[in-house]
């Protein structure tokens, strides 16, 4: 399979880095030993010229995100965005014994919001903060049954590779043309941060918590056909008969016109839904009539959020910024500012050592060639890249991270996997070596990014490495590097904490019109001899 093959050359790709720089330390621990045997050396820095312009996302993959985004989301430079989901349900088993003449008696659905535990109150209840939620006011929260088929793998491949749904997939596919019953309607709906009654005896973290409503008998007839023995029909056999007999759920959020709207990340891999129904065990006689009446007792089988889950990611259509952007990017000298949107947005391409700079002497030569002269000289201590906020743009809602891409081998740099503050439990303050948390002002207003790249230029100074363009993206998560495909644009992919990122930002870029003090900075700290 393809995806099989990509992950493996990912994987590759890695080693030999990893390889690689092992064999860099080695020249670097020469070079330092050279150095520490000259008494007198001084540590310096530089600044570099580097370019910068926009480029734009095309819809971007969206089935096999590790979480998903729900509601409406209004950016203050790029418009609203509403995201919704459509997946696949499938039970936990297909050995099913429902017992005779079964009923559903409710159909519980839970999606598990990200929250962090407070501890209890003095009642005793759970107290939590959420996570990852955008916005605070209402949307409409439609739940339907989704009557398109979600394929496992792509027919214009053969059926060699898997089936990719894109952000745009209302346009090509459009679920509301494929709608069944509808479960539930909320036009005032908003996440809580109370925690769940699962049961009388259950609780859960914060979460959706809805009964899907049996409307028309749907459910019953879903897994009993009204006949005696449902457990012996094929449709509930295995998985892939399943996956057509019920196609899954449609989560379809509408932005209301007195709201701005809010947007949550949602743990679908945890969702689940719970379908209690009773079954007749025997019979006895009803002593206030004397009628003989049915004996039931309940049961319950669980459904998991498994098989194919996209997100749709619908772009305020009257924003044209990004593609304005797009059409006016200039390679050559950089742009005025530089537009971060996630999901079907946009990101910069960094250029390093475009252009000239002076020397020691004096003289005007290519920064490349300059800096590649240095490799028996120049012991790189730390480089960095500053990007700063361009606050006549933004309103102070911009995001805490960004990441910083290989454009060539579609992997993050390779000081991304030497950082080892990784934080699994808390993404917004994991890899802060590599790519610092935007630094704020009293005000609250992002100032700048920083963004560490001393062994990426450690490669191409001691190992010859290639002189990539590098991509900057927003991320939700930046522990969250899978590759999300792009469509229509071949060997290209997005970071998939980007898709996940509702917030954009805009930063100043390099171009002659920005001020000195605001253009894209490049600087390398190093040791060399005193001569």
């Amino acid at each position: 399979m393809k995806n099989t093959f990509n992950i493996f050359k990912s994987v590759l790709f890695v080693s030999v880095i990893m390889l690689s720089l092992y064999a860099c330390d080695r020249d670097f621990t020469s070079i330092e030993s050279d150095i520490e045997g000259i008494k007198n050396f001084e540590n310096n820095s530089r600044e570099f010229p580097v370019v910068a312009y926009n480029r734009q996302l095309n819809p971007v993959q969206t089935n096999g995100l590790s979480s998903n985004l729900l509601g409406v989301y209004n950016d203050p430079i790029y418009g609203n965005t509403i995201a919704s989901v459509v997946s696949q349900v499938l039970p936990t088993s297909f050995d099913f014994n429902f017992g005779d003449s079964p009923e559903i008696d409710s159909v519980i659905l839970i999606v598990p919001y990200y929250s962090k535990s407070l501890g209890a109150d003095g009642e005793g209840t759970n107290l939590y903060e959420l996570d990852s939620v955008f916005g605070s006011e209402k949307v409409k929260l439609s739940i339907f049954q989704n009557n398109y088929f979600l394929r496992d793998f792509d027919p214009e491949t053969n059926l060699e590779e898997s089936q990719r749904y894109y952000s745009n997939s209302n346009e090509t596919i459009n679920f509301n043309n494929h709608t069944g019953v509808l479960f539930y309607e909320n036009e005032n709906f908003t996440p809580s941060n109370r925690e769940l009654n699962v049961t009388d005896e259950q609780t859960a973290a914060p979460g959706l918590h809805i009964e899907l409503s049996n409307a028309s008998n749907f459910w019953d007839n879903l897994f009993f056909f009204g006949e005696d023995d449902p457990g012996s029909r094929p449709e509930l056999s295995n998985q892939n008969n399943f996956k057509d007999h019920f196609r899954g759920l449609y989560f379809k959020a509408e932005k209301l016109s007195d709201s701005d709207g809010n947007m949550t990340m949602m743990n679908f891999p945890q969702a689940y839904v719970l379908v209690y129904y009773s079954y007749v065990t025997g019979t006895e006689i009803d002593e206030e009539t004397g009628d003989v009446v049915d004996v039931r007792d309940q049961r319950f089988f669980r459904m998991n959020f498994t098989g194919n889950r996209l997100n749709i990611l619908e772009n305020d259509p009257d924003n044209t910024i990004i593609e304005d952007a797009n059409a006016n990017a200039n390679p050559i000298d950089g742009d005025d500012a530089l537009y971060l949107k996630g999901g079907e947005g946009s990101f910069a391409v960094i250029d390093l050592f475009n252009g000239e700079m002076q020397d020691e002497n004096g003289d005007m030569v290519d920064a490349f060639e300059y800096f590649k002269a240095k490799k028996n000289t120049w012991l790189i201590n730390e480089a960095n890249l500053y990007f700063y906020v361009d606050q006549t743009i933004v309103e102070g809602q911009e995001p805490d991270r960004v990441i910083l891409y290989d454009l060539k081998n579609n992997l993050p740099i390779v000081d991304y996997f030497f950082d080892s503050s990784t934080n699994n439990s808390n993404p917004i303050n994991s890899k802060i070596l590599y790519s610092r948390r935007l630094e704020r002002d009293d005000d609250d207003n992002g100032v700048k990014y920083k963004l560490r790249l001393t062994e990426h230029l450690n490669n191409i100074l001691l190992r010859d490495s290639l002189n990539v363009n590098l991509g900057l993206y927003v991320s939700t998560n930046v522990n969250d590097i899978q590759r999300a495909d792009v469509l229509n644009s071949p060997d290209e992919y997005a970071p998939s904490g980007t898709v996940l990122s509702p917030r954009g930002t805009a930063l100043y870029g390099t171009s002659q019109n920005v001020p000195s003090d605001k253009k894209v900075q490049f600087e390398i700290y190093f040791t060399e001899p005193n001569n």
